[in-house]
């Protein structure tokens, strides 16, 4: 069983800052890929950001030179940091993270965490 937990999210001005963290607990501990989507109202899920074990990064072009994703040294948990928020960043904030359990590739999603930018 695997848990992931989200806590930053909240209410920002345009132009602000917000840090999202991702903590995960549970009987997995070697994740792969670690990363962040979100979902806008009326919108489909989309990717921001993901992380690989080997700290490989990959960035929604929407968030190019405005995030930073990272992991901490157990990789275990990960941070999202968004610069220059706009309120088209408003969204739920999903934590994603994927591993092989036995032979099997598991997908794991947290509960979300909302954003609201204002304009």
């Amino acid at each position: 069983q695997v848990q992931l937990v989200e806590s930053g999210g909240g209410l920002v001005q345009a132009g602000g800052s917000l840090k999202l963290y991702c903590a995960a607990s549970g009987s997995v501990r070697n994740f792969n890929t670690m990363g962040w989507y979100r979902q806008a109202p009326g919108k489909q899920r989309e990717l921001v950001a993901t992380i690989t074990w080997s700290d490989m990064t990959n960035y929604a072009d929407s968030v190019k030179g405005r995030a930073t994703i990272s992991r901490d040294n157990a990789k275990i948990t990960v941070i999202l940091q968004m610069n220059s928020l706009k309120p088209e960043d408003t969204a739920v904030y999903y934590c994603n993270a994927n591993a092989v359990v036995g032979l099997k590739w598991e997908d794991y999603w947290g509960r979300g965490t909302q954003v609201t930018v204002s304009s």
